[in-house]
Order: structure tokens, then sequence, then C-alpha cells
């Protein structure tokens, strides 16, 4: 790895060699229900250990990749991003002994003196079915299990969380989980324009290949990189929030355990025909439809499902408005449809936009493919995903099924060409599916 310490590279190397732990939707909310100081200052350890594990995995990849893509500089950026955040975990200091002691006796006991772990989780179904692969054990992940390490002793105790006494404990406490929490808000920020900046990296490949698609083997790197910062804001942000003072209602950190989905796909509807009447200048937006029980909740991030329909509603305006023109007098409508399963909710996206041909079906899922002209971005853009401007970079798709995976949902297209799309989103109400770590 060049432009850093060989101490350095060294390290990362080694925490790459460790296994990533997994957790579910289900163990974040069932631990982060009544979170006391010594419970966050447990969830805090995990992931002083864990982020170093993972952003290790993502700077070995991306020091790794082929054919100079690892040698462009948007490429060299993002690992750039990822070795100072590796590097300042590394070095935040470790709890002192004296508080470990204190929260070692608050811990609660079940049995004989047997720690309180939470429920286990299931296999995110996305490992085997989408091809991603892989288990997050990375190459040597047992041998490294077992090997002793200066750098991270506790690494063989790893787990998500334990639950702790809500009794008084040293005021050192909650100091140490307010300074990690700056750390982590600090990393936060940094990653933010991850996505795009890796977006710009690969046009900077294209271009350089003289290609206009991707390869396989770029294809797979980018859904294995995209989830695993998924993944790590995940965390990072239920952490910073389940430290906040003032917490919302049916909150757990980012997670609602009440989503109400017929509000969230209406703020998305909202946005969508916003946005679409705005860049076509209509007088007259397509409408759409939304067909879906008033009061069906469950547990979500809410943040994410709004995310994910609203790309989806993007593409479908785009396309009814691009079939009969940005002066017709009306457009068919869109529908929403909403489906209560025992085990999934699904959401259907339908549009009357012409559909896809069959031969382009495969590559709507291609990061970078995309009708629209893709933009140059400043190399100073620090926004996230969420604020970037996607459409251009052919991300919207990917990126949404992605999210869907995440916990342990889907999503999938059905075209019709010379009539229409249907979208089918997928999302697990069990909640108990692992991250998909690879």
């Amino acid at each position: 790895m060049s432009g850093i310490t060989k101490e350095l590279a060294n390290k990362i190397a080694h925490f790459a060699r460790f296994p990533q732990t997994g957790v579910s939707l289900r163990q974040m909310v069932e631990f982060g229900q009544n979170p006391s100081q010594g419970t966050l200052l447990r969830a805090a350890q995990f992931l002083h250990d864990e982020l170093p594990i993972r952003l290790a995995h993502r700077v070995v990849e991306l020091d790794s990749l082929p054919d100079n893509l690892n040698q462009m500089p948007s490429v060299l950026r993002v690992k750039r991003m990822y070795i100072d955040s590796f590097n300042e975990l590394i070095n935040f200091p470790k709890v002192t002994e004296g508080i470990r002691e204190a929260v070692k006796e608050a811990t609660i006991a079940q049995g004989e003196g047997r720690r309180k772990h939470l429920p286990g989780n299931h296999p995110n179904p996305s490992l085997t079915d989408s091809g991603i692969g892989g288990n997050g054990n990375g190459s040597g992940g047992n041998a490294a299990r077992n090997s002793s390490s200066h750098w991270i002793p506790s690494i063989q105790h790893r787990s998500y969380h334990y639950e702790v006494k809500p009794t008084e404990l040293p005021v050192e406490v909650a100091e140490y989980n307010r300074s990690f929490v700056k750390a982590l808000e600090k990393i936060k920020r940094r990653h933010d324009p991850v996505v795009t900046t890796l977006a710009q990296g690969v046009v900077e490949y294209k271009q350089l290949l003289k290609t206009k698609t991707i390869d396989n083997h770029v294809q797979h790197f980018l859904d294995r990189f995209y989830l695993s910062r998924i993944g790590i804001r995940m965390l990072i942000g239920q952490q910073i929030e389940l430290n906040q003072q003032q917490r919302l209602k049916d909150y757990v950190g980012v997670i609602c355990t009440h989503t109400r989905i017929a509000d969230v796909v209406q703020e998305a509807i909202d946005n969508a025909r916003f946005i679409c009447g705005d860049y076509y200048m209509l007088m007259n937006t397509p409408e759409i439809e939304l067909h879906c029980p008033k009061h069906l909740e469950f547990m979500y991030v809410p943040s994410h499902l709004h995310h994910m329909i609203f790309e989806l509603l993007k593409n479908s305006l785009r396309a009814v408005v691009e079939l009969y023109g940005d002066e017709a007098d009306s457009y068919p409508p869109i529908k929403v449809v909403v489906a209560e399963g025992n085990e999934d909710i699904t959401i259907k996206v339908s549009d009357e936009g012409g559909g896809i041909p069959r031969s382009a079906m495969e590559q709507v899922w291609t990061y970078m493919y995309t009708t629209a002209q893709t933009p140059m971005l400043d190399p100073e853009f620090d926004k996230s995903d969420f604020k970037a401007p996607l459409a251009g970079f052919g991300y919207g798709l990917p990126l949404s099924r992605l999210y869907a995976r995440y916990f342990g949902g889907d999503l999938k297209l059905i075209s019709l060409e010379g009539y229409g799309t249907d979208a089918y989103l997928h999302l697990s109400r069990l909640s108990d599916n692992e991250e998909p770590l690879a």
C-alpha cells in the first residue's frame, strides 16, 4: 500500500484477516430499547473492535482491484478515507481497567454468571441468492480468530452487546461514550461522499479503458463494497442516535419499531412528483395511486424505505413522461400496491412507461447503466448518497436492491416491453436476518 507507513499497512493487513460480525435489525432494537451508559459502553467496545475490521477488509480490496482501477484518482481518495478512519479508530483510547471492571460488575447474569446474549440471527439470503458470496471471514479468518494480538486483545470475545444494569457507574463511562460518539460523527461525515466518489472512479476507469460497460468482477466488487458501507453507516448511525438525550417516539436509534408504511410511501410519492414536475417543467405531473392498508406497520429504517421507493417512483415517472412527452394532456397513473404477508411486506410499483427490452433486463442492475448523461463531480463533493445526483450515474436501482437485501429483502423487476414495468420490493418483516457481510 503506497502513501502510508509500513507499520500502518501491516496493521490493516492484520485486521483484514479477522472475520466480521453480523447483526440483525431485531438485535439492534432489542439491545437499544432502554440502554444504560454501561450498555452503551459495551456497544462502543464492540464497535471499537468491529469497525476497524470492516474498514480493513475494504482497504485491502480497494488496493487489489485489477486493471489500474485501484489507481484511479477518485478510488485513491476513497481508500484514503477508509485508511484515515481505520487509523483514528485503532488509536482511539481503550476503556480503562477501572471502567471495565465497574461495567463488568453491572453486567446482568443469567444462571450462574452467564452473560445475557441477544437472540440469534438467520443467514441473510442475499449471500446465496444474489451472487455476492462470501461469509465475511476473509482469508485466514479462523486462524486469525485463534491468534493473539496486542492490537486487538479482546477480538476473540466480540459479540453484539451485553445488557448492563442501569446502576450508578463512574462518570468516566458517560465521558468515554461522548468522546467515542464524537469520533464516530467525524468518521460518518468523512464517508458521506463515498458512493459518488467511487462512482466517479469507475467513470475514470471506463474513460481509461475506452469502454462503456464494466465487467462482472467490478460489478460484484461494487456490490460488496456498497453493502459493507451500508452496514458500517448503520452501526455508526445507530450508536450515535442511541447516545442522544432526546429520542423520537417509536424510534430505537435510527430504527422505527412502528414504521407506518403508508406515510413513508406517500412522502416518497410527493417528493418524486415534485422533482419530476420541476425537472420536466410540467403543469400536469403523472398521478401516483397508493393502495396500502392505512395502519400497516412494521419494524424498519424509514430513511432506507423512503430511498428505495423514491428511486423506483423516479424511474417510473421518467419512463412515463418520456414515452408520452412532456406536453401530453394526461398520463396513465403509476400504481403502488402494498401487500402484507407472514414473512414479507411486498410493495409493487407499476407503470405504463413502455417497459424494458428483455435483452436489457440484466443491464438495469449494472452500475453506470443509465440513459441519462453521466455528470462529472467536483473533487470536493461531500454529500451522502441520498443527496447526490445518482440519476446520472445509474446507481438508483442497484443501490436500492442492496438496501433491500441488507435486512433480508430483495428487489425484482418484471417488464412487458411495449407496455410497462412492475417493480417488486420485498421487505422482511421477521427482522432476524444477519447482515450480508462479504
